[in-house]
């Protein structure tokens, strides 16, 4: 068997570090009556709240109070008026507006590594990284949060430290869209019929929501509108705000942002975003990561693309080979192609090749379950690792009772759609301190990181906590050539 070598490097769930989200309860009525009985108490009893209320909140926060008065705005601008108040009691008001998320109370699971963008400050053999994580809380709802840290050419591993404070990014503007590919994804989600065929008729080639909204106004009263005309519209608006670019300060440290949902159709959640550093022809990079967005009911494929993990555009893929989770991107094209592991069925590995990253129609079977402990299932864990051996793509396979192992495949390098290598056994099953938690007996990855002569490989316990582990790569290469 393959030796693997689990590190003392664990990562847990901090249910201290929260962010601050707006709280409009309930309808303006409601908001109206409470911003009524605050409105009528006297200074001295204003000071002595708001006085209080910064006592035990802002040093939870940067921007504490700008926040609160963004939320004031909020609830003032439901209400459709303003009133003269002084900035003391408009900080209260908007306190009452707001509220705190702990992202990470529930689960803490499903990592993915990356080399960081900046590796000035390695000494040699070092490599500086990025690790991505599910971060769950209240409701279930998931987001992206992150760790650094360091690994030597001795592969110990340093984790930078982690400051109580996160915070969320901001939306860029208004994005403009591109007709052509607007009019492509809304034919792939049925809604392109002669509603939304007047709509486009009125919008140039490259148009913003603003656009959208004006061209829907434009054409018929809703309020006299069928209901088929209503949902056509409905679905156009929220095609269009599923993609939009976010910004974080540039000033805070990585560890302080989650990537927090940010459009209806990821309202529940992002989940097991699954990051690549992406080499272009060129020789430039930039990060992409696929990731599933859900509100609830229907999941999404996205694409995520930074280029430094501050400026990041949020993007649906599209196509028919996209319907599913599990996305995994390779970390570079191969003959002119970007390529990428997918499952269709919930059941085999497919492979997807494109000449545009956000379109994806061509799909072929690559691998089906083989073993008994992979019987139920198989998946990708991350965008293939390139080697001068093949691509070696972790896998997970499902089991009895629904125990997860991490297994491993070998792809010709010129040729990824032949498997010339896979392992007999299991490279990881959960032991007896991995395998009880939010979800027992689950071991899963989103993504492992080359380093010198190893796989370094995170792993999530159970949905409940990560750790990273060490794979010799020349050790596991003979292994997988020797089926």
């Amino acid at each position: 068997m393959v030796a693997v070598i689990r590190t003392p490097v664990q990562f847990a769930a901090d249910p201290a570090r929260v962010i601050l989200k707006p709280f409009l309860t309930g309808d303006a009525e409601r908001i109206e009556k409470i911003v009524n009985r605050l409105l009528v108490l006297d200074d001295a009893a204003v000071r002595a709240e708001l006085e209080q209320l910064l006592e035990r909140f802002e040093h939870r926060h940067k921007h504490y109070r700008d926040f609160l008065l963004e939320s004031y705005d909020a609830a003032m601008g439901t209400l459709g008026r303003r009133v003269q108040v002084s900035a003391e009691r408009k900080l209260l008001i908007g306190a009452f507006f707001t509220s705190e998320y702990s992202i990470e109370s529930a689960a803490f699971f499903n990592p993915s590594m990356v080399p960081h963008d900046d590796q000035s400050m390695c000494r040699e053999g070092e490599t500086h990284f990025v690790i991505s994580f599910r971060a769950t809380g209240e409701g279930h709802v998931s987001s992206i949060t992150f760790r650094t840290g360091y690994i030597t050419r001795e592969n110990e591993i340093r984790i930078d430290p982690v400051n109580r404070f996160v915070g969320t990014a901001d939306v860029v503007g208004d994005k403009e869209h591109a007709k052509v590919i607007f009019g492509r994804k809304l034919r792939e989600i049925h809604a392109d019929n002669y509603i939304s065929e007047q709509v486009m008729r009125r919008l140039k080639g490259t148009f913003t929501i603003g656009d959208l909204q004006k061209a829907i106004d434009g054409l018929c009263d809703l309020r006299m509108a069928s209901d088929e005309t209503r949902r056509t519209f409905e679905r156009m608006l929220l095609l269009a705000r599923s993609n939009y670019e976010i910004v974080f300060d540039k000033d805070t440290h990585i560890c302080e942002r989650v990537i927090f949902p940010a459009s209806h159709t990821e309202s529940r959640g992002i989940e097991d975003a699954r990051f690549v550093r992406f080499t272009e022809d060129d020789g430039r990079s930039v990060y992409y990561a696929t990731y599933t967005a859900t509100d609830g009911q229907v999941i999404m494929p996205q694409l995520l693309e930074t280029p430094n993990f501050i400026d990041y555009k949020v993007s649906t893929l599209n196509g028919d080979a996209v319907h599913n989770k599990g996305l995994a991107l390779f970390p570079r094209r191969v003959g002119g192609m970007y390529m990428m592991v997918s499952r269709q069925d919930n059941e085999n590995l497919f492979m997807m090749t494109s000449d545009n990253v956000l379109f994806w129609d061509k799909v072929e079977p690559l691998h089906r379950p083989v073993e008994p402990w992979e019987a139920t299932q198989i998946g990708n864990c991350g965008s293939p690792l390139e080697t001068e051996e093949g691509w070696i793509l972790l896998t997970h396979g499902v089991g009895p009772m629904r125990q997860y192992c991490l297994s491993a495949i070998l792809l010709d390098l010129e040729d990824p759609f032949r498997v010339i290598g896979r392992l007999r056994r299991p490279l990881m099953v959960p032991n007896a301190d991995e395998r009880e938690g939010y979800v027992p007996n689950v071991l899963y990855s989103c993504g492992a990181m080359k380093h010198n002569d190893f796989l370094v490989v995170p792993y999530a316990m159970s949905d409940s906590r990560s750790g990273i582990a060490l794979v010799r790569t020349e050790e596991l290469l003979d292994e997988l050539k020797s089926v």
